[in-house]
């Protein structure tokens, strides 16, 4: 296929060749690995200003997408492009295998600092999504500091920089400029920026808010290093929709789930709640509200079916339209695939490169996925055009924009419709709720346990 980049594109590209260090913070669906692979070629081919490129990227996008896209365009078929993954002995073998670009996942980044030390080869690296490196405690962010100054250059990419807040970007525009711009610490860039808030009796850590007009003051000092493009200004999208499926629980399930919901809420006391407790109660509640809970040990209690049913009747309000199903947690990917059995659907599990050439080839009916194994370069536009939300990623908007963008980007030729599946007076409620909001969705949730928990506990008078 003949790439004819758009003029956004021949901008990105060209600062990607200009620029020894750049954030390049497109959208979802505006084509960030073409451009990229495009000016790695150059850089490689025609200026020779750079002999290795390594791509970091979620495991899912390692496996396949970069050669994919290599392979998909006349102009990039000549790349060699390697996956680095596998057993240790397999990764070693394909950092020995002639090539021009080499592709790892964000997990063995740590190692392979460790296996080249201060041999490290390659002269360019892509961090692909760039906002799994915004935390400085985490290895990978670690790994990738030391040998930082052996990179001459670095692009990063992503859609989504700061997905919980400006502190995301500290650490990704430290490996970018080593702290000129936005302080040499994380503790300089809060003094800089931010003010701490008050605490209250019993919380075990500290939170920040931005000082008033940081925001800007952020934007204006990495404005020379950052590309930031929205898709709604480049691109003529189709429509995307979201179709609030409303779930009622009969008195059998409503009985059992306010019975449920209860103890579990009664075991937190709401002024000492933590994010830690807050992530933990909200997935036992999504569970109950999914239709089955993990026991102690960690078996299966069913509770009731009335989601499954409800899910079973937007498949068939479908009439053979193919439905991209997310789910959360494994025993809800067992229902649904004990659900279907025996429909005649053609279903399957999401699981790698195989199943997304199937399901864009139109040999799949219903492809159940979880979020995190998908959410991330996977083009699933061709194989159709409506989502189906069983679970939910808890608080992450990231992973929920992420999601619904793998059939809602550039070649989508219909609207799209995302189908909600929502428990009424269930956390499902408070879950879709904080995401549609796209604001602090962790503050809103912990607003909305806290509320729970108080609620229950008058009910209990």
């Amino acid at each position: 296929m003949k790439f004819i980049p758009h003029s956004y594109q021949r901008y990105a590209i060209e600062r990607i060749i200009s620029d020894p260090a750049l954030g390049l913070f497109l959208d979802m669906g505006l084509g960030k690995t073409v451009i990229t692979l495009t000016a790695v070629s150059d850089l490689r081919f025609n200026r020779w200003a750079v002999s290795r490129c390594l791509v970091v990227a979620p495991k899912k996008v390692a496996e396949a997408t970069w050669s994919r896209e290599a392979e998909k365009w006349d102009h990039l078929k000549h790349l060699r492009i390697i996956p680095v993954l596998g057993s240790a002995k397999k990764r070693i073998a394909a950092l020995n295998t002639p090539g021009d670009v080499w592709v790892i996942n964000r997990e063995n980044v740590p190692w392979l600092a460790e296996y080249y030390r201060n041999a490290w080869p390659f002269d360019l690296v892509v961090l692909d999504e760039s906002s799994s490196f915004k935390n400085p405690q985490s290895k990978r962010f670690k790994a990738l500091k030391m040998v930082r100054g052996r990179i001459r250059r670095l692009v990063e990419l992503t859609g989504t920089p700061a997905p919980n807040g400006m502190e995301d970007l500290w650490a990704q525009i430290f490996l970018l400029d080593g702290g000129a711009r936005l302080g040499k610490t994380m503790t300089s860039f809060r003094e800089c920026f931010m003010v701490q808030d008050a605490s209250h009796p019993g919380q075990q850590y500290r939170t920040y808010s931005l000082q008033d007009g940081a925001d800007r003051r952020i934007r204006e000092a990495i404005a020379d290093i950052c590309v930031s493009m929205v898709a709604e200004d480049y691109l003529e999208l189709p429509a995307f929709i979201e179709d609030v499926v409303p779930v009622a629980l009969d008195v059998k399930a409503r009985k059992a789930y306010d019975k449920l919901e209860r103890e579990m809420l009664l075991e937190v006391d709401e002024q000492t709640i933590t994010a830690g407790t807050a992530a933990v109660l909200n997935g036992k509640l999504l569970q109950l509200c999914s239709g089955a809970v993990y026991d102690t040990e960690g078996g299966v209690v069913p509770v009731h079916e009335c989601k499954v049913e409800a899910f079973l009747e937007v498949v068939e309000q479908l009439h053979g339209e193919h439905a991209l199903v997310f789910y959360w947690f494994q025993h809800e990917r067992d229902r649904l695939l004990a659900a279907l059995e025996g429909s005649g659907l053609r279903v399957r599990v999401y699981q790698g490169p195989d199943d997304e050439t199937a399901w864009n080839a139109g040999q799949v009916d219903i492809l159940l996925a979880h979020p995190a194994s998908c959410g991330y370069g996977l083009n699933l536009q061709d194989g159709g055009h409506h989502a189906i939300w069983y679970g939910y990623p808890n608080w992450n908007l990231e992973l929920y924009q992420q999601a619904n963008k793998r059939l809602h980007r550039q070649g989508q030729p219909y609207p799209v419709i995302s189908h909600l599946l929502v428990v009424q007076d269930g956390m499902d409620e408070d879950v879709v709720s904080a995401l549609g909001a796209k604001g602090d969705a962790q503050d809103t949730l912990m607003r909305a346990l806290k509320a729970r928990i108080e609620n229950a506990r008058r009910n209990l008078v």
